[in-house]
């Protein structure tokens, strides 16, 4: 089958790997039918040394189940599923606490033996446990608003989550990638009545508006946090999403959380030091947030898509086929596209 490697920095290939095969009862393979490329992946398509064992990329993925081991219980062939940012055996004791992400058999796409998403198929370990099964045909309309559950809708509703957005609440969020842009639709289903928004990309903000996002602030740093006091009375907001990854967005974030308030975050940190001095200790600001278990999420935000109540797959703003792969990280990368959309 043809798969996506990262051989190196700017050095993303689409060659022949081998074809998945049932290696344990608990497997499944998957014919993919969509993913993706994450803004996560960006970062070592950015830094990665070159190395001659290339990395399989891609986590986010939907297909339809071709093939299942002897112990496979809940999916047939045929079956249309989507699979969580990382797999998981659904039954260990952090997984039975909605922590699927540090599951003791755990582990992630694309890594010690184990596919990529971004691929024409993928074996999956623990299949019972880690795929999830789509009400839909494979040429439903529906499937990138239902691929956003593998990662970025989760992600965003992990961090309205873990901050507490409460009906009512005035929730700022920090960044307007399309992890930011979910955080926007998250706090607007958990019923915050006011969402600021963060970025300086107007299609991006004008879709966060379309979203839900009440005000936009285009300012960053001492600016941004200037305006966003300005329009809360001086306060700040009790609930803050920071979905951008980088030590200036976590710092901006304290800057604009009200005292006592939370701040969630769920962008995959690119430093080490927390900007969490003495003066936010004396705020009583509390950090929180970490990585998504978004097996745990799917089956509460599915519904939502299938009734038409939202629709995340508008954060797509560009197609390509398999063997485009490139141009799609090339294109996100440089901010041209959104998020990107990959049609094996």
């Amino acid at each position: 089958m043809r798969a996506t490697l990262l051989y190196a920095a700017d050095d993303v290939r689409v060659e022949d790997v081998a074809d998945p095969k049932i290696q344990n009862p608990t497997d499944a393979v998957v014919r993919i039918v969509l993913s993706c490329i994450c803004g996560s992946d960006l970062w070592p398509y950015k830094s990665l040394p070159h190395t001659d064992t290339p990395r399989h990329m891609g986590h986010e993925f939907l297909g339809v189940v071709e093939e299942t081991g002897s112990e496979v219980t809940t999916l047939r062939r045929g079956d249309v599923v989507v699979a969580p940012f990382v797999y998981a055996d659904n039954t260990c004791v952090y997984c039975r606490e909605g922590l699927q992400t540090s599951c003791v058999h755990g582990g992630t796409w694309g890594v010690a033996g184990v596919d990529g998403g971004q691929g024409q198929a993928a074996r999956v370990p623990y299949a019972d446990g880690t795929l999830v099964t789509l009400p839909v045909g494979e040429d439903s309309e529906l499937l990138p608003d239902l691929l956003t559950l593998s990662d970025i809708l989760c992600t965003g509703f992990h961090a309205a989550r873990t901050a507490g957005v409460q009906r009512g609440d005035t929730v700022t969020v920090v960044g307007d990638g399309a992890v930011g842009l979910a955080g926007v639709i998250s706090a607007k289903l958990l019923g915050a009545e006011r969402i600021i928004l963060m970025g300086r990309h107007t299609a991006r903000t004008d879709l966060g508006r379309a979203f839900g996002a009440t005000d936009v602030v285009a300012e960053r740093g001492e600016e941004g946090v200037a305006r966003v006091r300005e329009l809360t009375g001086g306060e700040g907001t009790r609930r803050v999403l920071e979905c951008v990854g980088l030590k200036d967005a976590l710092a901006q974030s304290f800057g604009v959380v009200r005292a006592g308030g939370t701040i969630s975050r769920v962008g995959a940190p690119q430093f080490t030091d927390v900007p969490f001095g003495f003066p936010d200790f004396m705020r009583n600001i509390t950090l929180t947030g970490g990585v998504a278990p978004a097996r745990a999420y799917i089956e509460e935000l599915m519904p939502h898509i299938l009734d038409g109540s939202i629709q995340p797959g508008r954060v797509f703003d560009r197609t390509v086929g398999l063997e485009e792969v490139a141009d799609g990280y090339r294109a996100m990368n440089d901010r041209e596209a959104l998020k990107v959309l990959v049609r094996p």
